[in-house]
């Protein structure tokens, strides 16, 4: 099969075990991020299985309808960027498991480590000491402050787990069954969304990005945050509202930010406007970018690929097109 694999920005899945699984066949792998349609059209139009890291690249209707010899694209966990039910109309089979029970560790530690560097100011002291400067201000210890974690899935409850082991006191705000399972859990919900805004120190987005969370978290809310608190964003971007995370931080509520992502992605312009306030700690969407998690993540894909050639495809989003296919 011809296999071709979008955006391995540093050509690294030709490095794992499980890249052993499909090496194989005739794999093209693009290291660089095209975002042109002609353009991608041109390099991906012979390719039979598309292989898409996260969501680095839109599959739109117009990029489907150019690629005649596509018939499975597969990739893991969520799909907002990709038109499924052009796919299905294609007869093109999308596989994305959604890996129940098993969180990402990767980000839920690069959470963690933001909270750190950003609450002690690791970076500007590191940048300051390399300057000839000796210590830069004041940081904030973690003991005894109140982490907030809205949205309590697989990554939130991990990020919890470790707020537990800093001796920090959790306070969650999610939908009603997820408040129901952190109850479950021993951590304490807050009595409604706006006392949780009020009353966190260090506040984390763990939700899932679709139009039901599309900017749930507004100006309002965080006009209520304590001017030296922390907001910290490795999920989705669009979870708050457009343009209020800016304008916030200027009005000094919350006091500082620290994100991974961001509206449109990647970021290259150093003029983006959360690029340039002092009070942010901004990385370049890597909560899930370790070799670690890769080989998690791409032996899963790897594997579907597998099925697919043994024509037992597996954890296909549009099972329609399977009828569509065998008709």
């Amino acid at each position: 099969m011809k296999i071709t694999i979008l955006d391995d920005y540093f050509d690294t899945l030709r490095s794992l075990r499980c890249y052993d699984k499909i090496s194989h066949h005739a794999v093209t792998i693009w290291t660089d991020h095209e975002p042109d349609v002609d353009a991608l059209a041109r390099r991906i139009g012979d390719a039979e299985v598309l292989v898409l890291i996260r969501e680095r690249t839109k599959i739109t209707a117009e990029l489907l309808e150019r690629l005649p010899h596509l018939k499975l694209i597969s990739q893991r966990s969520v799909y907002p960027h990709i038109d499924v039910d052009a796919c299905t109309r294609l007869g093109i089979i999308l596989s994305s498991g959604q890996h129940p029970g098993t969180p990402s560790y990767a980000t839920a530690e690069l959470t963690w480590g933001l909270i750190l560097a950003a609450m002690r100011k690791i970076p500007e002291q590191a940048v300051s000491l390399k300057a000839g400067n000796w210590q830069y201000g004041m940081g904030h210890t973690l003991r005894g402050k109140t982490l907030g974690i809205y949205g309590y899935g697989r990554i939130g409850r991990a990020v919890a787990d470790y707020g537990r082991a800093f001796a920090m006191d959790v306070l969650i705000w999610a939908s009603p069954a997820s408040r129901a399972r952190a109850t479950a859990d021993d951590f304490a919900v807050a009595a409604s969304k706006q006392a949780f805004f009020e009353s966190c120190d260090v506040l984390s987005l763990h939700m899932r990005l679709y139009e039901a969370t599309r900017g749930i978290v507004t100006a309002a809310d965080l006009a209520r945050m304590k001017p030296d608190a922390l907001l910290v964003n490795t999920s989705r971007a669009p979870l708050i509202e457009a343009g209020a995370l800016v304008n916030a931080l200027k009005a000094g509520r919350p006091g500082r930010a620290a994100v991974d992502v961001f509206e449109n992605e990647p970021v290259r312009d150093p003029n983006h406007p959360l690029l340039q306030l002092d009070n942010v700690l901004c990385t370049p969407h890597i909560g899930y970018v370790t070799i670690d998690e890769y080989e998690v993540q791409f032996a899963e894909i790897f594997d579907q690929i597998i099925a697919y050639s043994t024509g037992t495809p597996v954890a296909v989003i549009n099972p329609d097109v399977l009828a569509r296919i065998s008709g």
